[in-house]
């Protein structure tokens, strides 16, 4: 079945990625770590959001390092994957976690 926003699944070291473009971010950040820029590097991390107990929902974040001892998570994004969806999951991740270092690449 075709990806609806024509991303192309990548391999990259025996990985299957969505898109390229997050391929090619993996590759990034792997040699950052290797460099020592970046270290504890994870790909595909889930994040239950929730709010008084409840669980309101999950956010599968992309990638998520440590860089200068602050927690960054990572989602590779294009303009057409910003959906509403993503948009309210975002601002839920942030307002619940304010501690963390959220950033969209490109």
């Amino acid at each position: 079945m075709a990806n609806k926003y024509r991303a192309k699944k990548t391999v990259l070291n025996g990985i299957t990625y969505d898109s390229q473009l997050e391929a090619r971010r993996a590759g990034e950040l792997a040699l950052l770590q290797m460099a020592g820029i970046i270290c504890h590097l994870e790909r595909q991390v889930k994040m239950q959001l929730t709010v008084n107990g409840v669980n309101v929902c999950k956010m599968v974040v992309d990638h998520a390092y440590f860089e200068n001892g602050t927690k960054v998570l990572e989602e590779v994004k294009s303009k057409p994957t910003k959906t509403p969806v993503y948009r309210l999951k975002k601002k839920l991740l942030l307002a619940l976690h304010p501690g963390i270092d959220f950033r969209e690449y490109p």
